[in-house]
């Protein structure tokens, strides 16, 4: 990745320099201004995972990988619903006085992520034969999360303006100049569904036709000064 850089050169007379200083260091006013929407999560993200113990770690893993193969095929028939292998690890367990090699403990996960939480939800009651849930979370997507900030950014540059124009208006002067203006996107916050180890059905945690994604707050921050004249 290369960077340029354009370097424009010029010549300004030192007293020049020194009056468009103190013209911009006066009447300098700093506002904010904030646009912000509740916006409907829609899409789904899931953790689950295995964890076995075995003395021979050859056969815990030939057990993993036989469970985490199954429930990849499981996954084919949910084309909606994305599936990717997460954390795997492998330890040794020894007794209480850890002199002894008892077994091998392993766990595994998987996370799934899909706009569809009924086949989500499906798929998830499907993988609980041998899966424990570690977490659910729902959160807008980032096609949907752009789309809303392009249109917050337009609302919160408007209410920038309206507030420098009120205080330009209450110091009695007739117009300002912008001196600078940030635009910043806040960050938005998942719902959680559920949290934690849990093994159970799915027509117990969260039937497809009960499922409640929630809202999420996404908000747009405009930061700035502005002269008055």
């Amino acid at each position: 990745f290369a960077m340029s850089t354009l370097l424009i050169g010029a010549s300004f007379s030192p007293n020049l320099f020194a009056h468009e200083t103190e013209q911009l260091n006066y009447n300098l006013v700093n506002i904010q201004a904030d646009a912000s929407r509740q916006v409907a999560n829609d899409e789904m993200r899931a953790v689950l995972y295995i964890e076995k113990s075995h003395k021979q770690p050859a056969e815990l893993s030939n057990q993993i990988n036989q469970l985490m193969n199954q429930a990849q095929a499981m996954a084919r028939k949910y084309s909606q619903v994305k599936i990717e292998t997460g954390t795997q690890s492998t330890h040794p367990v020894y007794d209480n006085d850890n002199n002894k090699l008892k077994e091998w403990r392993a766990r595994a996960e998987i996370q799934l992520e899909s706009k569809d939480f009924k086949a989500a939800s499906q798929l998830i009651s499907e993988l609980q034969q041998h899966f424990q849930t570690q977490s659910i979370n729902f959160s807008v997507s980032d096609d949907q999360r752009k789309k809303v900030e392009n249109v917050l950014m337009i609302e919160a540059s408007k209410n920038f303006q309206q507030r420098a124009q009120t205080i330009t208006q209450a110091w009695n002067k007739n117009q300002y100049n912008l001196v600078t203006l940030n635009l910043n996107t806040s960050n938005y916050f998942p719902q959680p569904m559920m949290r934690g180890a849990a093994k159970f059905s799915m027509a117990e945690a969260a039937p497809a036709q009960d499922m409640a994604a929630g809202e999420s707050k996404i908000m747009v921050n405009a930061n700035g000064s502005i002269q008055l004249k």
